[in-house]
């Protein structure tokens, strides 16, 4: 049974009674609202509109569009946005002692029943089997080879998903300790003769530079110079190298060198990583750069034979790697640096040097790692510190000890202190590129045969000896070059479907 309106059944039998024909000859009575009220009662509701907003102030009643009034910008004022005096349209924060329960990723399973194909990994896979479980050696590979731009680097020098993931699997793919089978590159590379001993090279020497500038320089200066001749002989348009950080002392950051100066300045060697792969964007760097078209541009990249062992690997395909494409493309000269591993840098500067041993950043002017000891130098050369190298396994990228790469296999030349004399760098020539290379910086230089083989070849079969044992995998040159998520997380026990648990 409905409610009775009685009035609504009276009014409009007396509209029907007065407005006949179109024509409304009723008057208002005391109840009713005055013309006057309800052209202003109509007028305020002309202001409102169905989504909640009001009237454009340039369309009249009946709709026309009239000419856009523009406010002018308040000038040499800064917008206060703590203020809500100043800022009232401010969104407010999350109230103090409040925590968002965010949702996790597996909602996605609850909202709908579309299954993940298997052919995909996502970056979440080698977020959980890499960078969480710290094994990432923040080579940058991953960050150039995204297709769509997703990765970037994060505030703790490691790769972070900055927009959503697509699941191509191209970071896992590359990733020199995740997906790529770094020895099955060796081979691709070089041949059979990349696999065992130091490679098969072209020519080894023991070599330095006679320069004034070379004091400031690494053991002989040899890679600066290699450089500087590339340079002068149009060979290379620039060289992605390490320089110090203008806040951190002793932080290494990628820096895109262009001239002899800037390459003199930047002469030496640190020992943390760069992501340098992840800073192959030639946007980056067009200040530096010539005028000229990007697929016409050469650099050379020097880098640990990790590093090395990515830029070959992506260089192999012709994907595209959005904005890294033309800086992946660019690289014709690589040059590895002899390296048994890397450091983090907090751990190494701040924590091990700093803190427990009282030797400030400021205060260095030299590091090295030479005849198993950590060396300390001050701004005069003079050595200040030495330890064994052991001491400072917790400061080293755990990841580094999966590495048997010690030469730098996939580079053109590999340049190190091992096997030389003091002031000396030992070189290795591995391709007809490197070969070009050395052949435009010889006249320089002043060589001899290297002069101690078997110490590289020692310290390449300990490297090798070590690696061994820390793989959780098979070691396996004939392998396919790519290692599936799946096999991975059954040699290293990690989650399978990460993308389904609630990250």
């Amino acid at each position: 049974m409905t409610e009775r309106r009685p009035h609504a059944s009276n009014a409009s039998s007396s509209m029907d009674e007065c407005c006949k024909d179109g024509q409304c000859t009723c008057t208002t009575t005391s109840d009713s609202p005055s013309s006057a009220k309800r052209n202003e009662m109509d007028e305020d509701l002309s202001e409102l509109r169905s989504d909640g907003g009001s009237k454009p102030s340039n369309v009249d009643n009946d709709g026309n569009l009239g000419d856009i009034q523009f406010t002018d910008p308040t000038t040499e004022k800064s917008q206060n946005v703590d203020d809500p005096d100043e800022n009232p349209t401010a969104k407010p924060g999350i109230p103090e002692g409040i925590e968002l329960d965010t949702p996790g990723y597996s909602i996605r399973s609850e909202m709908n029943d579309i299954d993940t194909p298997d052919d995909k990994t996502w970056f979440m896979e080698l977020d959980e089997a890499v960078i969480q479980e710290d094994r990432c050696i923040q080579c940058g590979t991953c960050v150039a080879a995204c297709p769509s731009d997703s990765i970037g680097i994060g505030d703790d020098d490691l790769p972070k998903l900055v927009k959503m993931c697509t699941g191509c699997s191209l970071c896992w793919d590359f990733c020199p300790r995740g997906g790529l089978r770094y020895e099955r590159q060796w081979k691709i590379t070089g041949g059979d003769d990349n696999v065992s001993g130091a490679g098969d090279p072209i020519t080894e020497f023991s070599a330095k530079v006679t320069d004034d500038w070379r004091e400031h320089s690494q053991d002989g200066g040899v890679v600066t110079s290699i450089l500087i001749h590339l340079l002068e002989a149009g060979e290379i348009d620039g060289a992605l190298i390490a320089t110090e950080s203008d806040e951190e002392p002793w932080k290494a950051e990628s820096f895109l060198a262009t001239s002899r100066e800037e390459l003199i300045e930047n002469a030496g060697s640190f020992y943390n990583q760069t992501m340098a792969i992840g800073n192959l964007d030639i946007d980056q760097w067009k200040d530096q750069l010539p005028d000229k078209d990007p697929e016409d541009l050469s650099l050379a990249l020097v880098g640990t034979p990790c590093e090395i062992e990515g830029i070959r690997a992506l260089q192999d395909f012709a994907w595209d790697y959005q904005s890294h494409e033309e800086g992946v493309r660019a690289i014709d000269y690589t040059i590895a640096l002899m390296c048994t591993k890397n450091f983090n840098y907090e751990k190494l500067i701040g924590e091990q040097l700093a803190e427990k041993r009282d030797i400030q950043p400021e205060e260095i002017g030299k590091l090295d790692v030479l005849d198993g000891e950590l060396r300390v130098y001050d701004h005069g050369g003079e050595l200040v510190f030495s330890e064994s190298i052991k001491n400072f396994h917790d400061a080293a990228l755990k990841g580094c000890d999966e590495c048997a790469d010690f030469t730098g296999y996939c580079a053109d030349l590999t340049v190190g202190s091992v096997g030389s004399p003091d002031e000396y760098s030992s070189v290795i020539i591995r391709t007809e590129t490197g070969l070009t290379a050395w052949n435009v910086t010889e006249p320089d230089l002043e060589y001899e045969d290297l002069y101690n083989r078997s110490a590289i070849g020692r310290l390449q079969s300990w490297d090798k000896d070590n690696a061994f044992s820390s793989l959780e995998r098979p070691f396996d040159p004939d392998a396919p070059r790519f290692i599936e998520y799946t096999d991975h997380a059954e040699s290293y026990g990690t989650e399978r479907n990460p993308h389904e648990a609630d990250h």
